[in-house]
């Protein structure tokens, strides 16, 4: 079962997350569009989905990725 956490959600209902295979913690985008778009869910590698856009979805990979940087209180 992949293990995932929501990044995006579209006021039109696609939805993004960051998946993550538990066996090999091998980490991808899944991207499930809404129903009247078809909402056949597919898997993005990382590199893939930074590449082919600046979207919303995109920013907030980008913001999650950062938040796991500490900054020293004197930065």
């Amino acid at each position: 079962m992949t293990e995932r956490r929501e990044l995006y959600r579209s006021p039109s209902g696609d939805a993004w997350f960051l998946g993550r295979e538990p066996t090999n913690g091998h980490a991808f985008i899944i991207h499930q569009p809404n129903a009247p778009s078809g909402g056949r869910q597919s898997h993005i590698e990382l590199g893939e989905f930074l590449r082919s856009g600046d979207g919303p979805e995109h920013q907030a990979l980008l913001r999650l990725i950062g938040s796991l940087v500490e900054v020293p209180p004197y930065a």
